[in-house]
C-alpha cells in the first residue's frame, strides 16, 4: 500500500470547481455559533461539491480566521450567501423548490438510513444551533426532519459531524453516472 501524494491526487483549482456540475443540495447553517463549524461545513460542502452554503442568524461569514482554520481555502471554492433570518433563507428555497429538511430530533424525525432522496430533485439540509438545534419556527417549513440514530449519552453531535454524515448519506443514495 502506497499514500498518494499530493499531485497524484489531482486536485481541481478553484476555477476547475466553480466549473463543475453540483449536487443537488445546499446546506443551510441556523444560528451557529462556532466559527470552526462553519469552516468545517464549508469543507464539506467542497469536498462532495454543494451548489451552495445558507449562512443565517447569527452564523459567522467569511473571511473570519477562526473560519479559515477549518475551511482550508474552501470558502474561496463554494458558493455562500448570508441572511441574517433563517427562516426567509427557507422561503427563499422553498420558493425554488427545494425539499427543506431538517436535521433534528422531534416527534416526527426519521431515521437517516430509513431517508429515502429522490432523483432529479434538489434538497437543502438545514443544522441547528450546537444548543437550541433548529429555530422552533422553521419547523412548519420543513418537508422533512432526519435524525441520526445514536446509542450513547449524549444524543447530539458535533455540527461538523453531523454535516459530514448527512452529506455523504445523501450522496451515497442517489444514482451516480
Amino acid at each position: 500500500m502506497k499514500k498518494y501524494s499530493l499531485d497524484e491526487l489531482e486536485r481541481c483549482s478553484i476555477d476547475e470547481f466553480k466549473k463543475k456540475k453540483k449536487n443537488p443540495y445546499v446546506i443551510v447553517l441556523d444560528n451557529i455559533r462556532s466559527l470552526m463549524n462553519v469552516g468545517s461545513a464549508f469543507r464539506t460542502a467542497d469536498a462532495f461539491l454543494a451548489e451552495k452554503i445558507y449562512l443565517g442568524g447569527i452564523t459567522g461569514t467569511p473571511p473570519h480566521r477562526e473560519i479559515q482554520k477549518t475551511a482550508l481555502g474552501s470558502t474561496e471554492s463554494v458558493e455562500w450567501e448570508y441572511g441574517k433570518e433563517t427562516i426567509l433563507i427557507l422561503e427563499k428555497l422553498k420558493a425554488q423548490k427545494y425539499i427543506l429538511v431538517g436535521i433534528e430530533q422531534t416527534d416526527e424525525s426519521i431515521p437517516l438510513q430509513t431517508f429515502k432522496p429522490k432523483p432529479n430533485l434538489k434538497y437543502a439540509f438545514i443544522f441547528g444551533n450546537e444548543v437550541n438545534g433548529i429555530e422552533e419556527k422553521i419547523l412548519p417549513l420543513l418537508d422533512y426532519c432526519i435524525e441520526i440514530p445514536q446509542y450513547g449519552t449524549k444524543h447530539s453531535l458535533n455540527i461538523s459531524v453531523a454535516v459530514g454524515i448527512v452529506i455523504w448519506d445523501f450522496l451515497s443514495k442517489l444514482p451516480h453516472d
